[in-house]
């Protein structure tokens, strides 16, 4: 794809910006307060120790996930790779897809928790590659 074609609208590097702000957000929820953390999955509690600390452990992992995207689209946004931007950011899309359909497949419920802005990680992804832009 010719650099022509990618957008460099302020604005798009500034909402992605932003969606990398609250995924390092809910890394640092989710490593400081797993359980908390894990109420955005519709889950409960586990109710024995040994469940309880298997989760906390997990969601440290989760922790670290979101931490990485959301470190990965502040160094892409910072650095002006647009179409790097671009791709991390439909990739996040990807990601909140799958957190929602665990939810819809293991609670039944909390999946448009997650899929409300899948959407719109595709979108500013998408723009930043330069999909409408003109020819």
């Amino acid at each position: 794809m010719s650099t022509s074609r990618i957008s460099h609208s302020p604005s798009l590097r500034l909402a992605a910006s932003v969606f990398g702000a609250i995924f390092l957000a809910f890394g640092i929820n989710a490593i400081l307060r797993p359980q908390h953390a894990l109420s955005f999955f519709e889950f409960s509690p586990p109710a024995s120790a040994s469940d309880a600390a298997l989760v906390d452990s997990l969601m440290v992992i989760y922790g670290a996930r979101d931490i990485f995207m959301g470190l990965a689209i502040h160094a892409a946004a910072y650095f002006g790779d647009r179409r790097a931007l671009g791709w991390i950011m439909i990739a996040g899309s990807g990601v909140a897809f799958v957190d929602g359909a665990v939810c819809r497949a293991q609670v039944g419920r909390g999946e448009w928790n997650h899929w409300g802005y899948a959407p719109v990680l595709t979108a500013v992804g998408g723009m930043l590659l330069g999909v409408l832009d003109g020819a």
